[in-house]
């Protein structure tokens, strides 16, 4: 267990969603996905004029990323999970708030 705190001086630092080593590329695009959706969603809802894209991008987000949860097979998918879900629930709200879903 020692070896897990202080890995290899051979040992590089890698950015990867697949920790447990099994490639997972339908979970990995579904977490990214909703990543993307959600920042979106929260950047238009703060845009004058944006509140649609804020709308519709947030439920899709939102709905989207509770789907990737339910399949998620990683801790790193669920942390991006989550954020993109926070990020379209406040866009979806905030776009709702600003006008809705039609223009």
């Amino acid at each position: 267990m020692p070896h897990m705190l202080h890995p290899a001086d051979n040992e590089h630092f890698k950015l990867t969603l697949n920790t447990d080593g099994h490639p997972h590329p339908r979970e990995n695009a579904l977490s990214i996905a909703t990543l993307v959706c959600g920042l979106i969603a929260f950047w238009a809802a703060f845009v004058p004029g944006g509140h649609v894209i804020a709308s519709w991008l947030g439920a899709l987000g939102f709905t989207g990323g509770l789907l990737s949860q339910y399949l998620s097979a990683t801790t790193a998918e669920r942390s991006l999970n989550i954020i993109g879900i926070v990020a379209s629930f406040v866009g979806v709200a905030v776009g709702i708030a600003r006008g809705g879903f039609l223009p």
